[in-house]
């Protein structure tokens, strides 16, 4: 049996990722748009967009890339889950700002 984690969740969440990266021949952005393609498809919530942020920098991926990929799925999952996602992704960008600047809440 495996030792025990304080976070076991995520330690599960992140050995899954690993795995399926190794097993993937995808290159990373495309890699990144079909994961965030396939978290509009299930009406995911922004944290799991938030998880998606870091690798998809690293990818390169803009956000006319993500837009577009919001505009060709559109026909396939419909209206409502595509404005869920834009919802979703803007939260996730919101968040993952200001944890990448905590400064800014201090202006005043």
């Amino acid at each position: 049996m495996a030792a025990a984690s304080e976070t076991p969740v995520l330690d599960t969440l992140a050995a899954m990722t690993i795995d399926s990266l190794e097993r993937c021949g995808m290159d990373p952005r495309t890699l990144v748009l079909t994961r965030l393609a396939a978290l509009c498809a299930m009406d995911a919530p922004p944290i799991s967009y938030l998880a998606h942020v870091g690798p998809a920098q690293e990818a390169n991926v803009t956000l006319d890339q993500v837009q577009d990929l919001l505009v060709a799925i559109a026909p396939v999952v419909g209206t409502a889950r595509v404005m869920s996602a834009a919802g979703h992704i803007t939260e996730a960008l919101g968040f993952a700002i200001a944890v990448a600047d905590p400064g800014d809440g201090d202006r005043g």
